[in-house]
């Protein structure tokens, strides 16, 4: 059966739900205005003056909605921020034109994933295209090794001697991303649009409840 885990960050504490027999995604696209799935695709991620908030079971379009970016004056650290905001979306995926670095590496270390590279279509026909498959989201790689160093010919001179060659360092292990809310508001803001998601999987969760209680007496 499907398992579908939603995640969201909130004061850097991580909660699962997890519902069973669904397919569930929530996929956040960043566009231009308020137009939800007859709106465009913005060309910029932390930037973008809204994000359109599709919720989809099996492929299957349940909810849409749309939320400004609170973020989208902030003088510096938008990326980040729109990270943490999307995630309290409980985003599993996220499409946009361009996604700086700042937010590609927060939307990895979130586990959400990533299609860029797609502005000024309108958001109902990248669904469509998302849906059948016509996508595919991106992460980012391993940093590619460096070229070898060519091989200096022989000099015609006597060998000499050199120190001992001191043992390579350990490699670093990359410190992960630690979160804070930058002000009172933008934590408000987020919390809101938080509270209006999970209001939203509840009630879908009790339609599910509900529907499957009928079929049993039907049987």
């Amino acid at each position: 059966k499907d398992l579908y885990i939603f995640s969201f960050i909130s004061m850097n504490r991580c909660f699962h739900y997890e519902v069973f027999n669904m397919a569930r995604e929530t996929i956040v696209i960043a566009t231009q205005g308020p137009g939800g799935l007859d709106d465009l695709v913005s060309p910029v991620f932390a930037r973008a003056s809204t994000f359109t908030i599709v919720e989809a079971i099996n492929g299957e379009i349940k909810n849409v909605r749309v939320e400004q970016n609170p973020a989208v004056m902030a003088p510096s650290g938008a990326g980040i921020q729109v990270a943490q905001l999307v995630a309290g979306f409980g985003a599993n995926v996220v499409i946009a034109g361009g996604v700086g670095p700042n937010a590609h590496q927060a939307l990895a270390s979130l586990g959400i994933r990533i299609i860029s590279g797609i502005s000024g279509v309108p958001v109902r026909k990248v669904l469509d295209d998302y849906f059948s498959g016509r996508l595919s989201s991106t992460m980012p790689g391993p940093t590619p090794p460096l070229p070898p160093t060519p091989k200096q010919p022989s000099a015609p001179y006597p060998p000499v001697s050199y120190p001992p060659i001191a043992p390579p360092l350990p490699p670093q292990v990359p410190t992960p991303y630690t979160f804070g809310f930058p002000s009172k508001e933008f934590e408000l803001k987020m919390l809101e649009s938080m509270k209006r998601f999970l209001e939203e999987q509840l009630k879908l969760i009790n339609d599910r409840i509900k529907e499957l209680k009928e079929s049993s007496k039907k049987e």
